[in-house]
């Protein structure tokens, strides 16, 4: 039987500018998989994180996590399937990074497929405010100095600062592994000033990621439909059959959409996921 199914990235598309959910998104979405519809997310964030953000939707179907790098099933919570960084290759760039005079936040899994996040004790301003926004995170342990656990598995590696100060160490970490590892630079939306530079296997991208999702649910990502607003979302728009970008996106992931959405703060994939309910077009189980 011929399926359809829809993943949407979080912050900046189907979250609002407060990282919330609104009241109608969340209607929404759940009369939608009421109705058998296949709705999911792909996010760079963990689902520790992600479900406090988004707990208010039951959501039923597997979930595309840390850009891609896991397959995560909310309904269980279990891995179902994923791509780990080398513990080699995790630990050397932690020793690179510290001749930059800069530590990460290193998120792994533990034997136990329990979410990790480690990190020394944050003193640089984007560290510290990353820190904050997640001060609650049952994740997060400080260790006295950062390395690579034998027995946990490297998600990924990230790297807050300015641009001057993550510039000299991403091209170091390009310059030592190249292909070896996927990198993914980009500015923070809410740290003013600051970037994200990430580290991880080189197939953990939303690209990938939805390819493993598709896979695992027996879909042709031809049949998917995805929604994003940032540059890490255009793996997934390459991987699916139709790209949708809130009218909030970079200009250069409008550049390669099918269609444009309202903004995040306006609904945007609520708004489209209504109205190609209320046509009829949406294809359940």
């Amino acid at each position: 039987m011929y399926r359809k199914a829809y993943v949407t990235d979080l912050d900046g598309t189907l979250l609002n500018s407060e990282q919330k959910l609104t009241d109608y998104t969340v209607q929404v979405i759940t009369e939608a998989m009421e109705r058998g519809i296949i709705i999911s997310f792909a996010t760079a964030r963990g689902f520790i994180s992600a479900d406090s953000v988004v707990a208010d939707i039951s959501w039923k179907y597997p979930l595309i996590l840390y850009n891609g790098a896991l397959i995560y099933d909310s309904m269980t919570h279990k891995v179902i399937a994923g791509y780990w960084l080398d513990p080699v290759i995790s630990g050397e760039i932690i020793t690179i990074g510290r001749t930059c005079g800069i530590t990460p936040f290193h998120f792994l899994l533990d034997a136990a497929d329990g979410e990790r996040v480690l990190y020394e004790a944050p003193i640089r301003t984007g560290d510290v405010e990353f820190y904050k926004s997640r001060m609650n995170d049952v994740r997060f342990r400080e260790v006295k100095r950062l390395d690579c656990p034998p027995d946990h598995r490297t998600v990924v590696i990230t790297y807050i600062g300015r641009l001057e100060e993550l510039a000299p160490l991403h091209q170091k970490v390009l310059d030592r592994f190249g292909s070896e590892v996927h990198i993914h630079f980009m500015k923070d939306i809410y740290i003013k000033d600051h970037y994200f530079l990430e580290f991880s296997h080189p197939d953990a991208n939303k690209s990938q990621g939805l390819k493993l999702w598709a896979q695992h649910m027996g879909l042709d990502t031809a049949d998917v439909v995805v929604f994003g607003d940032h540059l890490n979302d255009l793996g997934l728009f390459a991987a699916a059959g139709t790209g949708v970008a809130v009218e909030n996106a970079h200009e250069d992931l409008k550049a390669v959409a099918h269609r444009i959405t309202a903004s995040n703060n306006e609904n945007g994939v609520a708004v489209f996921l209504a109205e190609t309910m209320n046509k009829g077009e949406m294809t359940g189980e």
